[in-house]
């Protein structure tokens, strides 16, 4: 239920939502996203707490974590330049804000780790669409009940302008002719109006910005929470034991056996004939990654569909799905092996470093997933929720760009391999590391002309805004400004 009408603090709050707005479109479409994303996210917050500052907040723990990982991730616009998470965290981010702002001003009774939860976040934004149409008829009956006789003036100059334009046409056209001044002064009117036409999509802009903002977030603060989680009604989805039981039993002696082939050479450090180590590593790698993610969403799925099993049956269901879980977990020191040895063959690459990070985490996740099989009090969701906002966060912050180059650089000091092109595309991280080797005297055929290259071409790096701003483009543009190749010495 909507108030019926808007108060003092309403309205300043949509002042504050339209400024917000105009701070939003310079940062995200002036220039390219740097500091800017960083700048607005504490701009946002800021508005936000003002607006909430009297309202009783729930769930603080994981308020303050979401919100932590969220200025974690907006602070990397400005410290890194990785292009994968500078294109994921234009939609990651906004996800966790509207997720944060559902999560703290919901009711403390609300459970927020389970499927349900995002139902409700759904509805929120919902919500947020919904105030607007309320907005709306509130100003229209505002303007009714106290403006009748200004808008009635209006009409007849609206009408009074319309009447005039064919006089004015015939009139302006005959002073033009008179006055070549007076002409020049008219022939400017097409230049203001083309910069009106450029300001027309930015003003656009910051309007949806500015009622997306205040529709949102007045929705949470003055709608009342109607959606209710039901529990009761619903009879939770099951499936008959002896079937689950027959399947995780077949899929068992599959990957038992499996097992048992990769212990026979793979693991003891033999291979087939005519196989090397990094053949036989890209042959596998994915397919094995793939069949575990297969098998974690399984393992999940028959956690949650034998729930009304009971008795012996249900011990057997659980060592099933544990056998499954450790066999899993083999799968995945098989693909890391496989992966490490590629690597030691061919260098090391923001995919193959993410692969590798990915696969660690998945074996997080099938541990707890183990301890969940035998211990049916803890929640799946909970702890996915959050382990994958820490990996997530956590594979932003850590610079994987930084880890390829240092990685590299070692290889390389090692047998002297390494693929400077690589390096070179893969970010300005991986420039600064080529700059490192030449200035430490490192003798790689197309170094220097490759750096070269990047010095006449460095003027793009450059920030012409303060939105731009970047710590390590900026870095990487001092850096090659710096060097001095032996024809300029």
């Amino acid at each position: 239920m909507m108030n019926e009408k808007l108060l003092k603090n309403d309205w300043i709050f949509l002042a504050l939502c339209f400024i917000l707005g105009i701070v939003g479109e310079e940062a995200f479409f002036k220039d390219q996203m740097g500091i800017s994303y960083f700048v607005f996210i504490i701009l946002f917050y800021t508005v936000f707490f003002w607006r909430f500052r009297k309202f009783p907040f729930s769930h603080q723990r994981v308020g303050y974590f979401v919100l932590i990982c969220i200025w974690l991730l907006t602070a990397g616009y400005y410290l890194y330049d990785t292009q994968l998470f500078y294109a994921l965290n234009i939609v990651v981010i906004p996800a966790l804000v509207i997720f944060h702002l559902s999560l703290v001003t919901s009711s403390k009774n609300r459970v927020w780790h389970n499927l349900y939860f995002f139902l409700y976040t759904f509805l929120r934004v919902i919500d947020g669409l919904r105030y607007h149409v309320f907005f709306s008829k509130y100003i229209t009956n505002l303007s009714k009940k106290g403006n009748q006789r200004n808008f009635a003036i209006w009409k007849k100059i609206l009408l009074g302008i319309t009447l005039s334009v064919p006089v004015l046409f015939i009139v302006l056209n005959l002073l033009i002719s008179a006055d070549a001044q007076f002409e020049r002064l008219v022939m400017e009117i097409p230049y203001l109006f083309s910069i009106n036409v450029e300001l027309l999509p930015r003003t656009i802009i910051v309007l949806v910005y500015t009622f997306g903002f205040f529709g949102f977030m007045q929705a949470l603060f003055i709608m009342n929470n109607k959606i209710i989680q039901k529990e009761g009604p619903f009879k939770p989805l099951s499936i008959d034991g002896v079937v689950t039981l027959t399947v995780l039993l077949l899929l068992d002696f599959v990957y038992i056996t499996f097992v048992a082939v990769q212990f026979t050479y793979f693991f003891s450090g033999s291979l087939e004939d005519g196989y090397t180590y990094a053949e036989y590593a890209r042959r596998g790698f994915f397919e094995l990654l793939f069949v575990t993610m297969i098998n974690l969403s399984v393992t999940t799925g028959f956690i949650q569909l034998s729930r009304t099993v009971y008795g012996t049956l249900k011990k057997f269901i659980r060592i099933a799905l544990s056998v499954l879980v450790l066999s899993s977990v083999v799968l995945l020191i098989s693909a890391f092996m496989r992966m490490t040895m590629y690597e030691e063959a061919y260098g090391f690459t923001f995919t193959r470093v993410l692969a590798h990070s990915f696969m660690i985490f998945l074996t997080v996740i099938f541990a707890y997933t183990l301890v969940k099989i035998w211990l049916e009090k803890l929640s799946l969701f909970h702890f996915y929720f959050i382990a994958a906002l820490v990996y997530y966060v956590g594979i932003n912050v850590v610079n994987i760009d930084q880890f390829v180059v240092e990685q590299n650089i070692k290889r390389y000091e090692t047998n002297g391999k390494i693929d400077i092109y690589y390096l070179n595309n893969l970010s300005d991280t991986g420039t600064l590391g080529l700059i490192d080797l030449y200035q430490r005297g490192a003798n790689i055929p197309g170094l220097e002309e490759l750096l070269k290259q990047r010095k006449a071409e460095r003027s793009y790096l450059k920030n012409t805004s303060w939105q731009s701003y970047n710590l390590t483009r900026m870095k990487t543009y001092n850096e090659l400004g710096k060097l001095n190749f032996l024809e300029e010495k």
